[in-house]
């Protein structure tokens, strides 16, 4: 018999033929297109695998009964029936538990990071998420998933507020959203491998998709206050105002991706996968080379030292550092993501099209037009001055004839 998995719609299915061929016109061979209810291909794979395992064990195999517990209903009794399996009286469908699923997720996440198809800080932070959720549970005595409805996710929600509103920059619990968005992503791999019958964790919108607490970018004051007070981190804040780098690829820059030649920054960024191509500002340029130059530095090391002890800068110490470059300069709350949206909205307001930004960043346009173009005064002034002055349906000012140019305004 031979067996195969291909996908139908979002729904991974099994296909082949099954039986003895007796003679090549017999036709006694079975056709089977059988779906594996899942829409994740890596967890269809699997189930193949363990499909054809169990049907060549036979009736004995201990895979039967965990089959039953995963497989749609109607696809079980007719694979059960070309195995010769038959259920035992009082066989009941396994229960799985909390820790069935956080063992699962967490190798599946492993194979992701191997495949590059993850990158091994989301797989940390989504690990961060299980072990929270595992130690409510624990808290609540509540082993088995059947018993995680949406009651229990909804106590889950006010509980993890709490922990994070008693914290110090707890920045109003916006994190917990993103703990939630974890969830919602962990029970649907749950969904998708037939551990539950649907996802009972309900999104409280987008990480970072808040209009309050979205693009923070600095102004022109705090960009000189910080310059005045970086000291020994000088070059971190250069690197930071001119690339517009997230933390990840800050602290991961290393000597080899600057071309000296053309004065540019060649990065395949950490989030998106993305080949950035920035041109290097010559305030950054000028630091560069003195680093380089002091440090005798080989291709291989990293931009980034800290100060303090002299090995690689990490990511939660980019974070601490800036955040006190900040209290030394009477910034609050200046961690490094803002010198990304301060380099995004300031290409802007130079005039840089959404479509360039989104290209130095490694971001989509959407984004850029999302998140930043609303911070640049100059556009929403260019758009008050085509309003009022520029010609339209109607005249309802000064024709456009005898309007005078405004100066630093479009004729």
């Amino acid at each position: 018999m031979t067996f195969r998995v291909r996908k139908r719609g979002k729904i991974y299915r099994l296909e082949g033929r099954a039986g003895e061929r007796a003679g090549r016109d017999s036709g006694e061979r079975q056709r089977v297109r059988l779906s594996l209810g899942t829409m994740n291909g890596d967890a269809a794979q699997l189930l193949h695998s363990r499909i054809e395992r169990a049907i060549a064990e036979g009736p004995g195999s201990q895979l039967w009964p965990e089959l039953r517990g995963v497989l749609p209903t109607d696809t079980f009794e007719k694979l059960a029936a070309i195995g010769h399996y038959v259920p035992h009286e009082g066989t009941s469908v396994p229960k799985y538990t909390w820790q069935d699923l956080a063992s699962r997720f967490q190798v599946w996440t492993a194979h992701r990071v191997a495949l590059d198809k993850m990158r091994g800080s989301t797989r940390e932070r989504y690990i961060q998420t299980l072990s929270t959720f595992g130690k409510f549970l624990e808290n609540r005595k509540i082993q088995d998933l059947a018993d995680i409805n949406r009651a229990v996710i909804e106590d889950f929600k006010g509980f993890r507020l709490t922990n994070v509103l008693s914290k110090k920059n707890s920045r109003g619990g916006r994190g917990v959203v993103l703990d939630v968005a974890i969830l919602h992503r962990i029970f649907g791999y749950a969904v998708e491998c037939e551990l539950v019958t649907k996802n009972t964790v309900r999104l409280e919108g987008r990480p970072g998709d808040s209009a309050e607490h979205g693009a923070q970018p600095f102004k022109s004051g705090d960009l000189t206050k910080l310059r005045q007070a970086a000291g020994a981190d000088l070059l971190a804040f250069l690197l930071l105002r001119w690339t517009g780098l997230r933390g990840s690829d800050a602290v991961g820059l290393r000597w080899e991706e600057i071309d000296w030649d053309t004065h540019e920054i060649n990065r395949l960024t950490m989030k998106r996968r993305k080949r950035i191509v920035l041109p290097i500002h010559k305030e950054l340029l000028f630091a560069l080379e003195i680093e380089r130059d002091r440090r005798g530095a080989s291709p291989q090391d990293r931009v980034l030292l800290n100060p303090a002890t002299g090995k690689p800068l990490t990511r939660p110490r980019l974070y601490e550092r800036t955040l006190k470059m900040g209290r030394r300069a009477g910034v609050s709350d200046a961690h490094p993501h803002r010198f990304r949206d301060t380099f995004a909205v300031d290409l802007l307001a130079r005039g840089a099209s959404p479509y360039d930004v989104a290209k130095l960043l490694g971001d989509t346009v959407e984004t850029i037009e999302k998140h930043y173009a609303p911070f640049v005064r100059e556009l929403r002034e260019r758009a008050r001055w085509i309003m009022e002055e520029g010609e339209g349906l109607e005249i309802t000012g000064t024709p456009r004839a005898q309007a005078k140019p405004v100066a630093g305004k479009p004729n």
